[in-house]
This record gives C-alpha cells, structure tokens and sequence, in this order.
C-alpha cells in the first residue's frame, strides 16, 4: 500500500489494516509524523510531541499482534490528546505558564481507556489557557489567518490537517463543537457524564464533557464506544451497559428521521451567509425538517449557564487565583465575576437545568434530532480571539449530546458547521441520524492544506 497518503486514512481503515496485517502500526505513524513535519509549522497543533516515543508505542503495538495476542478496536491507532487530559508519559500543562512541566502520576481515564483498545497516544495538542477563551498558538488549517476556534484548538485543527485520525478534546460551553465547525471536522459532545472525566482539568463539574474529532461519523462512533463507561472516580458517571455505537450509527432509520429547526435566542448572531445556508438547507430537506419553538425558559440559559460555569471555575481554579498576575485579562475577569456570585445564585442557576431539559421532551418525541448552527458563521479572522459560542450553550447547559457537521462553506471556503442535538443518553441515535443527514446534504469533509 502506497505509504505518502496513509495519514488520511479513517481510524476504523487503520485499525483494519493493522488487524488484517496490511499495515503496522509504526507505518501509519510515520505517515502521520511526516504530515506533521510538512505542516504544522503553519498551523502549531501540537503542545508535546516525541516522534521517537510514539514509534516506540507503535513498534510495542506490532510486537504484541505479530505475538498473536488479542487486539482492540483501535489497535495501532494514533491518537491526538488535548493538553487538560492527564498523560503519565507526556506533560500536561494545561494551556498555561503556571502548570509548566507538570508530569502527571497516571493517565486519565480516557487514556487509560484509548490504552487498553490499543491505540497509540500521538501527542497532546493546543488548549486555550486553562480550557477557557485566551488563545493558544494553533491556527486554522483552511486560512492560518483565522482562528481555529478553541479551547479544543489543537485537536482539531491536528484531524483537519489529516495530521491524526483521531484527537479527544473537551467542552464546558463550545469548545468541541466550535472548533470543529471552523476547521471542517466532525466533531461529538456526548451527553453528561456519558464519558468519564478523571484526570481531566475541572473548570466545571456540572458543565465539563470529554469530546471527540474525527473525519467520518463512523470514526466518531468507533472511537465513542471505547470511551463510554463508568469510573467511580468521575460521581457522575453510572453503570450502563455497553452503548453499541457503531452498529447504531452504521444502520438506516427505519423511517426517515424528522429534524426540528430551532431558531434559538442567539439566532440573531448569526451571519448572513449563515442564515442563508440554513434557509437552503430547510429547502432541501423539504417535509423532513419542520421550524419549532423551543420552550420560553432558554431565554434565560445564557445567563444561567455563565452563573454555573464561573462559579464552579472560580473555585476550581482557586490555585491559579493566586497568582492571578500571570493570567489572562479574560480569564481574570470570569474568575473575579465568581467568586463575587452569590450561593443562592448559583444553587438557582444549578436547580433550572432539569426543569429546562424537561420542556423538550415534546420536542424530541416528535423529532429525531434539533438542527441549529454550529457557530455564528465561519472561522473570523484574526487569532486575538477564538470565536463566539453562544450557539453551543444551552446544549452544553442541559447536557444533551451535540455533533458538528462539517457540511457547508462560506464564500471564502472556509467551512460552515451544521449542529445536530439529540435526546439526552441517546446518543447512538443521534449519530444515526447524523449520517443521514450528511448523507443527504453533501459528501465528507475536505481536507485542509
């Protein structure tokens, strides 16, 4: 098999080819390395990254298939890490100068779960400082000249690339769904506590998600089913039982799948090549789609989620608060604005979620998913700032799952995103349904220079 174009192979493609023995492992890491080499010195994914130790990996991961031992769905996969995920073999040091150096003593979770289904941790890629909104160095892959979105900057921007197949990022309010709107990849914020979130920064027990990038929802699903589980270290995780997301995903509904369009609060942020895009999109899928209300109460949520994200930050980060002089001017001020908020507040801001979430129930029973943008419009120039989230918010709030679909373009050519929100915990259908819809409305994504 031709070795110049193997970077751009799926997750589940190199996972196959490793099984079948194709190809090896050090093979597709190679070719992910030499992408590496050809590219990033224009777009700057990654914060750590030992080309020699992720051969090493690799080389260990075709040693133990040719010894005839059992493989897992990821075997030999490479695997980009945002740099808030604890790694015991690289630094984490979280987007800023105060965790500089810091090795943790074990993997996260979620490492320790991409680990045992054999994959091989590339490196850790870009955060915003502290996962929050002052940018890191990552660029956009499309146009280096615009933002790559944030806090997952990096890993996005790495898929988009094709530097990795595969690369986990996390989101408190949009930092999944944005940056993957803006760099044209598909990118999946599960429900909450679906994945579990030990060893990774906490900003916010209430709002943190571990999210995933990817080129191909077969990929998201693939890479999804290894993640899902308990952890009695992450209290909001449970016992379930196994969620089959690729079998799921790969299905055909057994009707065409219902959209609601929902012209949410924020919908005036929108720009205009975006409500166009929408309007076009709603007149493509015809009977398919229908435009619903949602319930009174997210008028509120922007505020509320604010109220619960900083509080929770401001006593997360009480550590960093100490040295606050080597912090951001943004990030100074959200955590002033909470430890100024008042207890009864935020229990109220905590308390609104379920009776909010209760109210799409109509929705959802009628609909197979809720259609939105993914973000404001496509990537804004300049790297001063990392884009509005405002569209990602009040799913972030409630907790509901979330994929970008990297299924539109601007005038410019850079990507325009597509936002599918499903039922809470059901996940599986959701990317179900996203396939459809990616399948009705246009190919896969296209690859960035």
């Amino acid at each position: 098999m031709d070795g110049s174009h193997l970077n751009w192979l799926s997750a589940a493609d190199m996972a196959r080819a490793v099984s079948d023995g194709a190809l090896s492992s050090a093979q597709l890491v190679e070719a992910c390395l030499a992408r590496i080499r050809e590219v990033d010195s224009s777009i700057e994914a990654w914060a750590q990254l030992d080309p020699q130790y992720a051969l090493e990996q690799a080389r260990a991961a075709d040693a133990w298939r040719s010894a005839g031992n059992a493989i897992g769905p990821l075997h030999g996969v490479p695997v980009g890490i945002k740099d808030i995920i604890d790694t015991a073999d690289l630094p984490t040091e979280d987007g800023t100068v105060l965790h500089a150096g810091r090795t943790p003593a074990e993997d996260a979770g979620v490492v320790a779960m991409l680990r045992s289904a054999g994959a091989v941790i590339l490196g850790k890629t870009v955060t915003t400082e502290l996962a929050t909104y002052a940018p890191g160095k990552t660029r956009n892959p499309h146009n280096p000249a615009h933002t790559p979105g944030g806090s997952s900057s990096g890993s996005a921007a790495a898929v988009a690339a094709g530097m990795v197949p595969l690369a986990l990022g996390s989101q408190t309010n949009g930092s999944v769904i944005r940056p993957a709107a803006f760099c044209g990849v598909y990118g999946f914020k599960p429900s909450h506590g679906l994945i579990p979130r030990h060893g990774i920064l906490r900003l916010s027990r209430t709002l943190d998600q571990v999210g995933v990038f990817a080129r191909s929802i077969g990929d998201i699903a693939l890479v999804s089913e290894s993640l899902v589980g308990y952890d009695e270290r992450d209290p909001d995780t449970r016992p379930r039982a196994r969620i089959p997301f690729r079998d799921i995903a790969a299905q055909e509904p057994p009707l065409p799948p219902l959209l609601a369009f929902a012209r949410t609060p924020v919908w005036e942020r929108a720009d205009a090549e975006t409500k166009e895009a929408f309007a076009e999109l709603k007149e493509q899928l015809g009977d398919r789609i229908v435009e619903l209300d949602l319930p009174d109460a997210v008028i509120e949520v922007l505020e509320l989620h604010r109220t619960v994200m900083e509080a929770e930050m401001a006593a997360n980060l009480e550590r960093e608060w100490e040295h606050r002089d080597r912090l951001s001017e943004s990030l100074r001020a959200q955590l002033q604005r909470g430890r100024e908020l008042r207890a009864l507040d935020y229990q109220r801001a905590i308390a609104r979620i379920a009776p909010i979430s209760d109210g799409f129930g109509e929705i959802f029973d009628r609909c197979d998913a809720i259609v939105t943008p993914s973000a404001p419009g496509a990537a804004p120039k300049g790297l001063a700032s990392t884009g509005d989230p405002a569209f990602c918010t009040l799913w972030t709030y409630l907790g509901m799952p979330s994929i970008n679909l990297p299924l539109m373009q601007s005038g410019n050519g850079l990507p325009i995103g597509i936002q599918l929100v499903g039922r809470r915990n059901d996940d599986a259908r959701l990317l179900r349904t996203a396939r459809w819809l990616a399948a009705r409305v246009a190919p896969e994504p296209r690859a960035a220079a």
